[in-house]
């Protein structure tokens, strides 16, 4: 008798996002943990930890789709257009970090029409320049295969690795709520800050 296989859940299209703590996750190497943990700007923190020529790729940017979190973090409402900002961080050819910025299209005004136009410019250059820029939430995840973002920031890579961490950060900045994703990549655990 011909049995059918047992299907599998569908993949999370999500990683499983947590608030950032002091402590250490599970399976979390201490060099990734402390990129984690770091409140400074990251931009900073690259450019301080590459000892080469540090850049910014700009991968992609324009009207895209916010995940279901995502937007709960942004609005607090139902989904709306968003401007989505990919790029990585480099030091010499290697990316460290692929960073996903995300704001909503109503919010596109004042002091926030400038991020529209960074180009190739690092984000953090232009949001920890403003006094008046707040971090309201941070949290991590662990991003593995089954997770949307893990294709986002891995499809470069000739041998994508098992897992990465990333952390996203919800800002306010001249009264808009912008999101700022950012994964690390396997080059970046093996730097001993």
């Amino acid at each position: 008798m011909f049995t059918r296989p047992r299907s599998h859940p569908p993949a999370s299209r999500e990683p499983r996002w947590t608030r950032l703590s002091p402590r250490r996750m599970p399976g979390c190497d201490p060099a990734t943990h402390a990129w984690l943990v770091d409140r400074g700007s990251l931009t900073r923190s690259v450019i301080a930890s590459c000892a080469g020529r540090f850049s910014v790729e700009l991968v992609s940017q324009g009207h895209g789709s916010a995940l279901a979190s995502e937007t709960a973090l942004l609005a607090g409402g139902p989904a709306q257009a968003t401007l989505v900002r990919e790029v990585r961080l480099r030091c010499d050819r290697e990316a460290w970090v692929f960073a996903r910025t995300l704001i909503p299209l109503p919010s596109v005004r004042g002091p926030a029409r400038a991020l529209t136009r960074l180009g190739r410019r690092p984000l953090g250059e232009v949001l920890f320049s403003n006094p008046t820029t707040r971090r309201l939430c941070v949290e991590v995840a662990r991003i593995t295969p089954r997770h949307r973002l893990f294709a986002r920031a891995t499809g470069h890579l000739k041998r994508p690795p098992v897992a990465i961490w990333g952390r996203r950060t919800l800002f306010a900045y001249g009264g808009s709520r912008i999101l700022v994703n950012e994964l690390f990549l396997p080059v970046i655990a093996e730097l001993h800050r």
